[in-house]
């Protein structure tokens, strides 16, 4: 019963960050902000200003795609962000490029974060598997291995934390020195932002309550050997 409520828990966690980034997201989006720079504008002008110069800035397709792209690398916006002036346009732009500032500076978490990214591929595909098969077969060191290969995970959404946190104070400094955004449309910036990393937050959570049913399940088949 307590693994379920867990399951429930973060059922309800990870629908309410949802509701929250997308809401917010849309609220801001019909906001234009004074400076009247688009996302890729802003962008373009957080690069330039820190020497990446050879770092593009394209548009992809989708809704909340935004990412930064460390192996090309190019920061890539979402076409809702790419060519509206909107204060949800220009955060997402400038939180995109706090992580190519990151990894310029070699930002240490974020140089963690992607030499985990290996192990992750590989842990991330046989943990479920091991679970299932721990959990169903009653094989306690199945479901051991499983929960130690799903604990890689956990610590790569605990790691995210520090890094997207870090990109979104870089964001919000460069946009009030430089005039991307008025002081008055702060608030604005601070809502789309803190939404988004309340996304994170709620996934390392997550993440964390299914670590723990399954360390519940794992003692459960120990007492009852």
């Amino acid at each position: 019963m307590f693994g379920l409520l867990l399951f429930i828990l973060g059922l309800i966690l990870t629908l309410w960050a949802q509701f929250r980034v997308r809401s917010n997201f849309r609220r801001w989006s019909r906001v234009r902000s004074r400076s009247g720079m688009t996302g890729a504008e802003v962008a373009r002008r957080i690069l330039d200003m820190n020497g990446l110069h050879h770092v593009p800035v394209e548009p992809v397709h989708g809704t909340l795609s935004d990412h930064y792209d460390p192996t090309a690398p190019a920061v890539r916006l979402s076409e809702p962000v790419y060519s509206s002036s909107s204060i949800s346009a220009v955060s997402v732009a400038a939180h995109e490029c706090g992580h190519a500032l990151q990894h310029k500076e070699k930002y240490g978490a974020l140089v963690f974060r992607h030499r985990m990214v290996p192990v992750l591929n590989f842990t991330s595909g046989v943990a479920p598997w091991l679970l299932l098969a721990g959990v169903f077969m009653r094989a306690s060191g199945l479901l051991l291995v499983g929960i130690a290969f799903f604990s890689i995970a956990v610590l790569f959404h605990l790691v995210t934390l520090p890094v997207e946190f870090n990109a979104s104070s870089r964001a919000k400094r460069i946009m009030i020195q430089e005039g991307f955004v008025a002081p008055d449309e702060e608030k604005g910036v601070n809502r789309v932002l803190g939404a988004a990393a309340f996304t994170y937050v709620a996934g390392a959570l997550v993440a964390l309550l299914e670590l723990l049913r399954f360390v519940l399940i794992f003692l459960g088949q120990r007492d009852d050997d």
